[in-house]
């Protein structure tokens, strides 16, 4: 028996690849689906199922183009109700993979059709949950992002997932390994830690929410508290997923499509598309298409464009580094955004070799900034989490976290210059690219962000200021 964690940092996401005696299983695969194929050929494995946790919200499982290409078919737990063939499992039901055993323990509360799957080696040990977004290390799943297409609460929904970690999970012996859908840096979850792998027992004295002696009510509170509006994708992720999707090889075709430099502004016109420059943060500042969006690919992409896009039905054209194409175009399909256009031919580079229309971000250093601001006077704008800001903060700075932005970029003046930053210059620049997107050009982006300015005498508390508007 083999067990490996498939796990994909920039969704914060872990499929699992397990065989036993030349059959194999896969849990919560990524939606590319090639490398599962390479791999099972390499293994000479047969796939015998698709074991699905539940309908997820942050990204596009591959589970129905792998049904597909091997034949295998979909497991979900009950209540599962999705619009293609699957097997919709019993609580306690059993499958064979070679010499293990894998059971569904229907755990509701995250969703109601969520299900944890119990590995039983072939010694009929239990060995392992694959727990998907029923437990994390750490932490347990939000119980507010199905609370509308179940008619419940998510106080309800809590309350649900209380008795399916103690009556289903907390049961389980102590050496039982825990194997997550997510670790730290999902939206899935608040508070997981950045491990990706740990035991019951470890899970029982460090998990605050497995703590011994909770009550139900306390568990309803400290799940519930502190829960940020999910983002706005989510719906439809989870509609794809429920209802299946156009195939991972129509996207990438589509967005392997190279637009001329001639015909680019045309093509953008005439499809209403986005321009989606994904490029390095320093390199965008330095020159980009007007009117060009900058999510870097070297960051928590696929997660921010799903968090500012918002719609997967948005047209999207990409400007990538030359050889970054595929790798931009399978990150947005990972989120569900397939209406790509194509890009860019030979990149930003062949644009400012034609000589077209070029812009800039008004981008200076840490050290500039510190001769310029005068706390008290200056508007500086701080683009952080709410919980960085509050570690600490420029004095006087105003927090306006960028999933925001859609929200208070309306009650930004015009006329009134700021300067804005973030923690080292990432999110700061994607906000500046929107910014400038809709005609604001009455700001200084902060290279380095606050780790920058944290090396220079401007002056930083950790005092929050609720009332401080705009």
């Amino acid at each position: 028996m083999t067990i490996e964690q498939i796990y994909t940092g920039c969704l914060a996401q872990g499929a699992y690849y397990i065989t036993s005696n030349g059959e194999a299983a896969i849990i919560d695969p990524l939606r590319e689906v090639q490398p599962y194929l390479e791999r099972l050929e390499r293994d000479k494995v047969k796939l015998k199922y698709i074991f699905e946790t539940h309908f997820h919200a942050d990204f596009v499982s591959g589970h129905v183009d792998l049904s597909k290409e091997t034949g295998a078919p979909i497991v979900y737990g009950p209540t599962a109700s999705p619009e293609f063939e699957a097997i919709i499992a019993t609580d306690g039901q059993e499958f064979t993979i070679g010499n293990i055993t894998i059971k569904a323990l229907h755990t509701p509360g995250h969703t109601m059709e969520s299900t944890t799957y119990l590995l039983i080696d072939e010694n009929e040990k239990n060995h392992a949950i694959f727990s998907g977004d029923t437990l994390f290390i750490g932490d347990v799943g939000r119980p507010d992002l199905a609370q509308k297409a179940e008619h419940m609460t998510q106080e309800q929904l809590a309350a649900t997932l209380f008795h399916s970690l103690r009556d289903k999970v907390m049961t389980l012996a102590d050496d039982v390994i825990v194997y997550p859908a997510h670790g730290a840096g999902s939206a899935c979850g608040k508070n997981m830690s950045k491990e990706t792998v740990g035991t019951i027992g470890n899970q029982k004295e460090t998990n605050y929410a497995l703590r011994a002696n909770m009550t139900e009510a306390e568990f309803i509170k400290e799940v519930t508290d502190g829960l940020l509006p999910p983002p706005a994708y989510f719906g439809m992720n989870v509609a794809m997923n429920k209802q299946g999707y156009e195939s991972f090889e129509t996207v990438l075709n589509n967005g392997m499509r190279a637009i001329a430099v001639n015909d680019f502004e045309a093509v953008a016109e005439d499809t209403g598309a986005l321009i989606l420059d994904t490029r390095k943060n320093g390199v965008f500042a330095k020159g980009f298409i007007p009117q060009s969006i900058n999510i870097g690919i070297d960051g928590d992409f696929a997660p921010w464009v799903g968090a500012l896009i918002a719609d997967v039905k948005q047209p999207i054209i990409l400007v990538t580094e030359i050889g970054q194409e595929e790798e931009s175009v399978t990150r947005l399909s990972r989120v569900g955004f397939d209406h790509l256009i194509g890009h860019l031919d030979g990149g930003f580079e062949a644009w400012a070799k034609a000589k077209k229309e070029i812009d800039t971000v008004n981008r200076i250093t840490a050290d500039q900034f510190n001769t310029e601001v005068k706390i008290g006077e200056s508007k500086v704008i701080d683009i952080r989490k709410e919980t960085e800001y509050a570690a600490e903060h420029v004095d006087e700075a105003y927090s306006k976290p960028l999933s925001n932005i859609n929200d208070w970029v309306k009650d930004i003046d015009p006329k009134e210059p700021f300067f804005l930053h973030c923690a080292g210059g990432y999110r700061s620049m994607i906000a500046a690219s929107i910014l400038q997107a809709r005609g604001f050009r009455n700001f200084k982006e902060i290279e380095g962000g606050f780790n920058a300015i944290a090396k220079t005498t401007i002056p930083k508390t950790d005092f929050v200021c609720q009332s401080k508007t705009l």
